[in-house]
């Protein structure tokens, strides 16, 4: 997998030397000399991943980093920074400013190899819910942007088979107000993922009695817990379990001695990063049911209506598909007597009472302004015309008043179709349904007609 990998270091021979050994792997790499250039660079290049060093003149990584998780056009960036300082309290600062891990001079090339493949495939993932999101945006079907959220409140499961690395990283994460839950092997933790929805796997590589590393296999295959981030806690002769783990997913590592700082701010980064993800994937969801919905009565609009009544031709209806066309009569002296808001509430009332006297499995769309389709599948004549009648009455019998004290008698016309089982186009049946339709409307409305085969 190639990649654009920015590189951020004042010491020309530390970059020359990261170059090469990033350009064996067939990444694309670019250079920066400051943290000024490395901002300018990351917001015009757009990198995959940003290499950053923390001792600079001027602006260093830790002020870098953070300016570049405050840009909008840079945020979503994972950051690496390299440092020869390797007291814990460092790697905690650069993780509080929005790193995505933090490594020590001299720089050990597998590992770094792993993050940048890990952090390389997530970013991927997100930039392709980020742009759909951002379509959706500009098309105004959804809100604004995403801001970092709390993290209090969200659900860790922690895997370890002693007490005292369950109890230590609990007290860590609590700190964050995140809820833990226990699991000292797999089937347990297996169950616990099954019942309730968590945010983030703490997973031990040290477990005595099973593999860790087939919990992790499974966890990743499950739809349930595929995106749940995972978090490896090793010690420190594990480098080649961390190194598989990464290859089968997980998402950030520590090494004993944990400390719990560091513990505590890597679990939020992976839970905010979680948020993100959530937030983008129900940002699509919402778009999609938008593009397909009628945003004043909630129905499908024609878009799905076409889709889903070739789809239902398509797979074979035995007992045949039945299509009701359904016109509020005279809508329009609704609208000029009283206004268009009066006329969206009729609208609103008619479809609540369709929506009502529909069985589960028959669909209904907003055709057009006061047009709605109901679609019945397995539904022959006779049954098409009992139901066209109930719905009829059904609007007739509706109480409507526009205004305190005055009531307005609504009805419909109906026309139906059925395909009576014989090989149709969906266009067929609507623009059968829909001559059907002009025939109540000619014989003088609130009526149904049922087109002849």
């Amino acid at each position: 997998m190639t990649a654009r990998i920015l590189i951020v270091d004042d010491v020309p021979a530390n970059t020359r030397l990261l170059e090469a050994k990033l350009g064996a792997e067939y990444y694309q790499v670019s250079v920066a000399h400051d943290g000024f250039q490395a901002l300018h660079l990351a917001a015009s290049w757009q990198p995959d991943l940003v290499l950053l060093d923390v001792m600079m003149p001027e602006l260093d990584g830790y002020e870098t980093c953070r300016r570049l998780k405050e840009d909008p056009k840079t945020l979503h960036i994972p950051v690496v920074m390299i440092t020869a300082l390797s007291e814990p309290g460092e790697r905690v600062r650069g993780l509080e400013v929005g790193a995505d891990d933090f490594l020590t001079k001299p720089v050990d090339y597998d590992t770094l190899l792993a993050r940048v493949k890990s952090l390389v495939r997530l970013k991927r993932l997100l930039d392709e819910w980020r742009m759909r999101g951002e379509t959706a945006r500009a098309l105004g079907l959804t809100g604004e942007t995403f801001s970092p959220p709390s993290v209090a409140g969200a659900r860790a499961l922690l895997v370890d088979d002693r007490e005292s690395g369950l109890q230590q990283a609990q007290d860590a994460l609590a700190r964050e107000g995140i809820v833990s839950g226990r699991a000292g092997s797999e089937s347990a933790a297996l169950q616990l993922t099954a019942a309730m929805p968590f945010d983030l796997v703490v997973l031990s590589l040290s477990l005595t009695a099973e593999d860790p590393l087939r919990l992790a296999s499974r966890l990743r295959a499950a739809d349930e817990t595929h995106n749940i981030p995972m978090l490896l806690i090793a010690d420190p002769e594990q480098k080649s379990r961390i190194l598989r783990g990464f290859d089968l997913g997980a998402n950030d590592w520590l090494v004993r001695p944990v400390d719990e700082n560091e513990l505590r701010v890597r679990a939020r980064n992976q839970i905010r990063r979680k948020f993100y993800q959530d937030r983008l994937r129900a940002d699509l969801g919402h778009a999609l049911e938008m593009a397909l919905t009628d945003p004043l009565t909630g129905f499908y609009n024609q878009r799905y209506l076409m889709r889903h009544l070739r789809s239902l031709i398509g797979a074979g209806q035995p007992n045949g598909i039945a299509v009701m066309m359904i016109d509020v009569d005279n809508f329009k002296s609704v609208n000029d007597r009283w206004g268009h808001p009066v006329g969206d509430q009729a609208l609103r009332s008619i479809a609540e009472a369709l929506r009502r006297r529909i069985r589960v499995f028959d669909s209904i769309a907003r055709y057009g302004g006061e047009e709605f389709v109901v679609v019945m599948p397995g539904t022959g004549p006779q049954e098409a015309a009992i139901a066209a009648e109930r719905l009829r009455s059904a609007i007739a019998e509706l109480p409507f008043a526009p205004e305190p004290g005055i009531a307005h008698a609504l009805s419909v016309s109906i026309g139906v179709s059925c395909s009576n089982g014989e090989p149709v186009t969906a266009e067929q049946l609507l623009h059968a349904a829909d001559q059907a339709l002009y025939q109540a409307k000619r014989a003088g409305r609130n009526r149904s007609e049922i087109a002849a085969p």
